[in-house]
């Protein structure tokens, strides 16, 4: 239980300001790509930093300002130019930078840099939604890393049998267990809570919320194992210092960029809220 105690703070610094984030998101829609996009930003200097690539600016400029650019036409037909011009602007810098950057560098930049932005792309569209901004983002955030306490707390108190100690040693099969049920038990709670009191008109598919819940302890515990394995190649034990206890942002974000996706697949077939 020795890493409590910055969990603890991470948690008093950041609920705050995810609630500041959901007032001002509330007021003006857009506010909540702005944030994201800067936040996503960040994940990918973090990223490109592990490999001490962000000093390569002919590389980490296009890859830093991409994410920025497409939260914000996340939302709209032009999504897949950002996409385009990116790609296009990357693949000019290897041509003229030849001398100076390897077909490997390339390849770890596009691939991280578009992994990140394919979940926090989701994040941002998911949260656009006209229902209710502040039932989603809640729903993105809390069950990944209310799956991350549950296996916290069983792996801390009954964990005996290693998950993938070669990849992540402290995380064991008991965890990953009670962050399922963590991870189902908050789902129902916030369906029932959004509801009965927050959103009475609203109708909330629970059998949605369940599957996504289910589905979010597992690729919650694959995205972090994921992230685990690249710094792990890189030598490094996190992305970042700016969250106590945790690491970087893209340290606490591992989870939610692979669990978001799913949520947006599901809503987009099997609407979890429905007015009336």
């Amino acid at each position: 239980m020795k890493s409590l105690k910055p969990r603890l703070l991470t948690a008093a610094i950041g609920v705050p300001f995810c609630i500041l984030v959901i007032v001002l998101s509330e007021l003006w829609l857009p506010t909540i790509r702005i944030i994201a996009g800067l936040a996503t930003s960040l994940m990918v200097f973090e990223y490109l930093n592990g490999r001490k690539l962000a000093k390569k600016l002919y590389l980490s400029i296009p890859c830093i300002a991409f994410p920025f650019a497409l939260l914000q036409f996340v939302i709209t037909p032009y999504w897949f130019a950002a996409v385009f011009a990116f790609l296009f602007i990357v693949f000019v810098m290897g041509i003229f930078f030849h001398d100076k950057l390897d077909y490997s560098d390339i390849a770890y930049s596009l691939a991280g840099t578009l992994m990140i932005c394919v979940g926090m792309g989701s994040f941002a569209y998911v949260c656009s939604n006209e229902i209710s901004l502040t039932f989603y983002f809640f729903l993105v955030l809390l069950l990944p890393w209310m799956s991350d306490v549950g296996a916290f707390f069983a792996g801390s108190l009954l964990g005996k049998h290693k998950l993938c100690p070669n990849i992540s040693p402290k995380k064991t099969v008991e965890g990953a267990i009670g962050g399922i049920v963590m991870c189902v038990v908050s789902a129902v709670g916030m369906g029932l809570i959004f509801s009965i009191w927050v959103l009475p008109d609203v109708t909330v598919n629970f059998w949605a919320l369940i599957v996504i819940a289910l589905f979010d302890s597992v690729a919650s515990i694959v995205g972090d194992l994921s992230f685990s394995l690249i710094k792990r190649s890189l030598g490094i034990k996190d992305y970042g210092t700016i969250f106590p206890g945790h690491g970087g942002m893209l340290d606490r974000f591992d989870s939610v960029i692979f669990t978001v996706p799913f949520v947006l697949i599901v809503n987009q077939f099997f609407p979890i809220l429905t007015v009336g």
